[in-house]
Parts: structure tokens; sequence; C-alpha cells
């Protein structure tokens, strides 16, 4: 898992990244109540995936 995010970040990497933070995101979204750290991860998250696909130019999707 990508977690140290930067202006280095190699955007070929993505195709392998991206599809891996959404299933995280998606896991976390699906479970039941949030705690405040389920929202804190949910939050990085959210964050990463906005990073990535602005950094690479790939259309942003619902997530």
């Amino acid at each position: 898992m990508t977690t140290d995010l930067n202006s280095n970040y190699d955007c070929a990497n993505a195709s392998s990244d991206l599809p891996d933070l959404i299933a995280q995101l998606d896991s976390l979204r699906s479970g039941s109540a949030s705690s405040a750290e389920q929202q804190e991860e949910m939050n990085r998250l959210e964050n990463q995936i906005r990073f990535i696909q602005n950094k690479c130019d790939i259309p942003h999707s619902d997530h």
C-alpha cells in the first residue's frame, strides 16, 4: 500500500495503487458504525486517491 505520497510519486504505479486504495476505502465505507479512527483512515485514503488522480491526470470518479 502506498503510504508516503509526495511530488516524486511515480504515476506508473497508479494502475495498481488506485484500485488498492479504492478497495480499502470501499471496505471501510461498507462497514458498520464508523469510529473517529475509521473516519480518519477514510479521509486519509480519500486524500491519497485524489492526490494520485490529480498528479497523474486521471479523471476523478465518485470516490
